[in-house]
């Protein structure tokens, strides 16, 4: 992982923990976000897809599940996006 996807990664753990309540120790770039990993749902999937819009303005409607595995992949996917605003 480079610097600036850890830098987006970071922001990523820092508003899962906030909005949906996580203990910031139980968050690490490469748990599972769904399943066995932290156990988040569709109804947190839709608060992470507003979010990332909010923070970097990346839609993530339509993407595959692959994303949503866990922040490593979803910070990648946010940084190699032609929508993300790198100054959020």
């Amino acid at each position: 992982m480079n610097d600036k996807q850890r830098v987006v990664a970071d922001k990523i753990i820092d508003y899962l923990c906030e909005s949906l309540r996580l203990p910031k120790e139980n968050v690490d770039y490469d748990i599972p976000l769904f399943g066995d990993g932290i156990g988040l749902d569709s109804v947190d999937s839709l608060e992470i897809i507003a979010g990332m819009n909010l923070l970097f303005g990346v839609s993530l409607m339509g993407v595959n599940d692959g994303v949503f595995a866990n922040v490593r992949s979803l910070s990648e996917y946010i940084i190699n996006s032609p929508d993300y605003e790198e100054n959020n």
